[in-house]
């Protein structure tokens, strides 16, 4: 039996904290991959490769498990509220 979606989620919310959090089972329910949509204070002022390492890092015990892991956005809450109002604002157009 792989990782569930329950368990991703409640490891990246437990050490990362997020303010938004979407983590979404591409395998087909097997748990061995997941795509996530993460937004954290932790990432503030950190490059790309950084808050990659640090989800890789908050999954640590999970990865051993899991094959493949997308992160499809890795935001600051401010980047993530700016990104917010950027796509209001183009449904509103």
């Amino acid at each position: 039996m792989g990782v569930t979606k329950e368990q991703v989620e409640s490891s990246l919310t437990s050490k990362l904290k997020p303010s938004h959090l979407e983590v979404i089972d591409t395998s087909g329910g097997c748990g061995a991959s997941f795509a996530i949509e993460i937004v954290s204070e932790q990432f503030e002022g950190k490059r790309l490769l950084e808050r990659h390492r640090i989800v890789n890092a908050a999954l640590e015990e999970e990865m051993k498990q899991i094959h493949a892991l997308s992160i499809k956005k890795a935001l600051t809450p401010e980047q993530w509220k700016q990104q917010q109002e950027a796509e209001k604002s183009k449904s509103d157009a």
